[in-house]
């Protein structure tokens, strides 16, 4: 389903797209870069189980041709390298929190690695939206490791929302402009 952008979004620096669980965040940001044409995907999930691996197959079908995929669940500074010196495209990597999950259980630190991404944002001359999943409107995480990554996420997203050109919140497959 193709979704009629509002006259605030255009393609352009660096976009992050936050939103809920099937918010229609990713929809919303596929859409901005079918409209120009396609771009490189990167896609930061793993593939845990069968339910997952069944997603990620949907998810790589519904893009169509337009579409180069990279699937890259840890080394995402380097893959936003290689795309803006190579491919030139815009650039959607989908999703910043699920990246941020492999972070943490492949035992890395955690704000080096935003640093290091906060870092590289100022360098990257193609367009790059990051879709990522609001957390911080729910209740306070059961458990001392949930809250750390609601924590790290609340941390992520406001570094990159201060860099960022465009910050789009998506409720209800709405899309709603923040800065």
């Amino acid at each position: 389903m193709t979704q009629t952008l509002p006259p605030h979004v255009s393609l352009g620096g660096t976009h992050l797209i936050l939103g809920g669980a099937r918010s229609g965040k990713s929809r919303f940001a596929e859409n901005i870069i079918n409209q120009a044409g396609g771009g490189t995907y990167i896609a930061t999930g793993r593939a845990w189980d069968d339910e997952m691996a069944s997603r990620i197959d949907l998810h790589k079908k519904s893009r169509g041709d337009l579409w180069q995929t990279l699937e890259e669940p840890l080394e995402l500074r380097s893959a936003l390298q290689t795309c803006n010196v190579a491919h030139g495209k815009p650039v959607l990597v989908d999703c910043l929190t699920l990246w941020l999950t492999n972070l943490m259980l492949e035992g890395r630190d955690i704000d080096a690695e935003i640093k290091a991404l906060c870092d590289l944002l100022p360098t990257l001359v193609v367009p790059v939206l990051f879709v990522s999943n609001e957390v911080g409107f729910g209740i306070v995480p059961e458990n001392a490791m949930a809250r750390t990554f609601r924590d790290h996420a609340g941390r992520l997203h406001q570094r990159i929302a201060e860099q960022a050109d465009k910050v789009t919140l998506v409720v209800a497959g709405i899309p709603m402009q923040v800065k």
